[in-house]
């Protein structure tokens, strides 16, 4: 279990990140098209998880912005924006914010992909939420970078994770 702040009160996830150098859990979440997305789906691939509460949030939708733009400059890379947001919410601030370099995937169906990450917020206002957190995969799966936001509120170090991949 992991220990972070919202606003300065303790809170608690139901576990850890997975840790640098072992295998990625598998997931399987929606897409905007009610499509499964599963992890193998991007074998061969680099991949950047970027978790979070909700994309309804100031702070949350800054870092979907944020990635998006730097994600222009990856090759090879996916870019996935995962909450427990509706496919239907995630289109739309898509659609609203011009998003068109990192893919949302929604864990709403049963939260499974923030259990088996550690990071589903288990006390607090946003108890059941993800917290914040990036996880980056090499092309076979294998974490090579995970960070834990301490602080919700706070934005993830996105040149940690960036350089991760270089």
């Amino acid at each position: 279990m992991a220990t972070i702040t919202i606003g300065g009160n303790e809170i608690s996830t139901s576990g850890t990140l997975p840790e640098v150098g072992t295998k990625a859990p598998d997931f399987k979440l929606k897409r905007a098209d009610l499509s499964d997305a599963l992890l193998n789906d991007y074998k061969g691939k680099r991949v950047i998880l970027n978790i979070f509460p909700s994309i309804d949030t100031d702070v949350c939708a800054t870092s979907v912005k944020n990635f998006n733009k730097r994600a222009t400059e990856l090759k090879n890379t996916a870019v996935l924006c995962i909450s427990r947001d509706t496919p239907f919410a995630q289109k739309r601030f898509a659609n609203d914010e011009d998003i068109e370099n990192v893919e949302n995937l929604s864990d709403v169906i049963n939260g499974s992909f923030g259990k088996d990450y550690g990071l589903t917020m288990t006390s607090g206002p946003l108890a059941g939420f993800h917290s914040r957190a990036v996880v980056v995969l090499d092309e076979e799966g294998k974490v090579i970078y995970n960070e834990q936001v301490s602080e919700i509120a706070d934005e993830p170090n996105y040149l940690e994770a960036l350089k991760s991949l270089l």
